[in-house]
């Protein structure tokens, strides 16, 4: 059985809801995408609590008896790898990488001249640590590099004989695999894209979620991007995300021909005629009012389902096309 998931840009091309696999839990902070992060948020409620999953909390932690889960999904499903945590993250060795990346070939189209009859899905992996997971993708396209990490994966347990047997003829590029990085502002779209754009990948994809600025990403819309995600932020503390920041995105994508995907305006959305406010003047917005200001944006409080997902009056539910080619900035 799989782990559904409500996330809007998991779910399948007939509207199916999509699915989550955890292969690792935990993470630790690095920006300020990560303030309020949701999953620390839920993990750490469960801290010291004997049996369950997140009685470490939101600490490292290695699942492998969760890395043949795909396999047994009777129908395909787009997949968003570890939603509690992110792949590439240091406390993560690259051999557990290397066990996930081989559940994603058997897994993939890569594999149908194998016995495997398990169905082809799409995985989404996100990370804010881009340096890391370009790093890892081109060492696993090198041939020894690839059985190395496979067969000390099968020393600890993690992969088998069949996997060590395949491993030398694995894909250096997945064609099931797509990959993204956080790009909540400026800065750190600056910093990760770039590092995006040189990573081998069938699809590269921005997920400016929670969105806290402005953005301009013109210069790798197209080179290096193929699918934005936009989206406010949800939560009691929730930042609030002006409206011209998402339809500038929407509008940059629309002029480079790249997938624009809006996720959600979050619990605050901007206000409307009618609307009635406890408050009336400008508030800060971590604490419990219903109505604030953000620049010249009104915006008014009322929870992530009532705020919904519509920008300018219609949904942007766009999603990519599979690269023909998967090298590096565009190619």
């Amino acid at each position: 059985m799989s782990t559904a998931t409500k996330i809007e840009w998991a779910r399948g091309d007939d509207g199916t809801a999509g699915a989550t696999w955890n292969p690792v839990t935990g993470c630790s902070e690095v920006s300020e995408g990560c303030d309020l992060c949701y999953a620390k948020t839920f993990a750490e409620r469960w801290r010291g609590v004997p049996g369950h999953p997140f009685e470490q909390g939101f600490d490292i932690r290695l699942w492998p008896q969760r890395l043949g889960l795909p396999l047994r999904w009777r129908k395909p499903k787009r997949v968003f790898v570890n939603s509690m945590s992110d792949l590439w993250h240091e406390a993560v060795p690259d051999e557990f990488v290397a066990a996930v990346w081989t559940t994603m070939f058997w897994t993939s189209p890569a594999s149908r001249s194998s016995s495997s009859l398990s169905p082809c899905h799409t995985y989404q992996i996100l990370t804010k640590r881009p340096g890391r997971m370009r790093s890892w993708l081109r060492r696993w396209g090198d041939r020894d590099q690839r059985v190395a990490w496979i067969e000390a994966a099968a020393e600890r347990g993690w992969c088998d004989r069949e996997d060590v047997a395949a491993a030398p003829g694995m894909s250096g590029v997945l064609p099931n695999a797509w990959l993204g990085v956080s790009a909540e502002s400026q800065r750190w779209a600056r910093v990760r894209l770039p590092l995006l754009a040189d990573t081998p990948a069938v699809v590269r994809f921005a997920s400016c979620e929670p969105l806290l600025g402005a953005l301009d990403i013109r210069s790798w819309l197209g080179n290096g991007l193929d699918w934005v995600i936009a989206g406010g932020e949800s939560g009691p503390k929730a930042r609030p995300m002006h409206p011209d920041w998402a339809r500038s995105l929407r509008d940059q994508c629309q002029a480079a021909g790249v997938a624009f995907f809006f996720k959600q305006w979050g619990a605050w959305r901007p206000a409307e005629a009618g609307d009635a406010f406890q408050r009336r003047q400008a508030v800060a917005f971590d604490g419990p009012a219903s109505v604030g200001h953000i620049g010249s944006a009104a915006m008014v409080r009322v929870g992530k389902s009532a705020a919904g997902r519509r920008l300018d009056g219609r949904m942007w539910d766009e999603f990519p096309r599979p690269r023909a080619r998967a090298g590096v900035a565009g190619g």
